[in-house]
């Protein structure tokens, strides 16, 4: 593929990353290109399964059907729940992942949507405890993915626990671990519910070099039951506009970095 081409297609896939849909003509008049050449680029796009076309619009491919969850409302009510928020920071969180990075998703709707904002990019390496984020990648010829395995932990969750989960934990290495929290807080650090996914995410901390934890300004200041990692572990948390500013500064004087998005 041409330079200029791929260039075109990664700037009209960062759009759609933004708002979720548009039309032919938006993007052809904000990537300045004829609109032939961006119904090329779509048709080019949706047969890698990243877009999907309608009727002079276009939108991510982004929520996927579950079949055999299709019943179920907890994950799609949970998603709803600071969409926006948790567009925005995935956005953000996924332009830190740098070409030939091995990384690790945690389970969760806000990493959901992070590595929804990945499916476009190559030479990477995902690997995950999350059966949903496989999914996503799971119909990408180029995608390099690998699930951990395990006992699902509860319908719906998608999460894989148990002890296959945490053995192939030991035999792994990521550049950067991209974890969500029940609860973030400064001087508590990650934490979630379950005791058994506090387990596997804590062997995903330890098996990385960056720890950047995505999260919506409510789950900030919050503390859960049990303790993925301590706050001196993390290396970035990134939430959205409504945190508290009194939460910024206390995460930033525990040498945390914060992005605001």
């Amino acid at each position: 593929m041409a330079p200029k081409t791929q260039a075109r297609e990664n700037q009209i896939l960062h759009l759609l990353l933004q708002k979720g849909k548009s039309s032919v003509d938006d993007l052809s008049a904000t990537v300045g290109a004829s609109p032939a050449s961006v119904r090329r680029d779509l048709i080019k796009l949706e047969q890698r399964g990243l877009v999907h076309r309608a009727h002079g619009s276009v939108e991510l491919a982004g929520k996927m059907t579950y079949e055999p969850f299709r019943f179920d409302a907890a994950f799609p009510l949970r998603e709803e729940r600071f969409a926006d928020e948790k567009r925005r920071i995935a956005i953000a969180a996924a332009e830190m992942v740098d070409q030939g990075d091995t990384i690790a998703i945690s389970p969760g709707t806000t990493t959901t949507q992070v590595a929804r904002s990945l499916r476009h990019r190559e030479g990477i390496h995902i690997v995950t405890s999350a059966v949903n984020i496989g999914m996503e990648f799971s119909s990408l010829p180029n995608a390099r993915v690998t699930l951990t395995g395990g006992s699902i932990r509860w319908p719906g969750s998608f999460s894989m626990v148990g002890a296959t989960a945490y053995d192939s934990l030991q035999r792994l290495f990521f550049d950067k671990l991209f974890v969500g929290a029940c609860g973030l807080h400064p001087q508590h650090g990650l934490t979630v519910i379950e005791s058994d996914e506090a387990l596997i995410l804590a062997q995903m901390v330890k098996h990385t070099k960056q720890v950047i934890a995505v999260a919506d300004a409510s789950k900030l200041g919050v503390v859960s039951p049990t303790s993925v990692c301590s706050t001196r572990q993390i290396d970035t948390i990134v939430t959205d506009d409504s945190i508290d500013p009194a939460l910024v500064e206390a995460f930033r004087e525990q040498q945390v970095r914060v992005v605001v998005v």
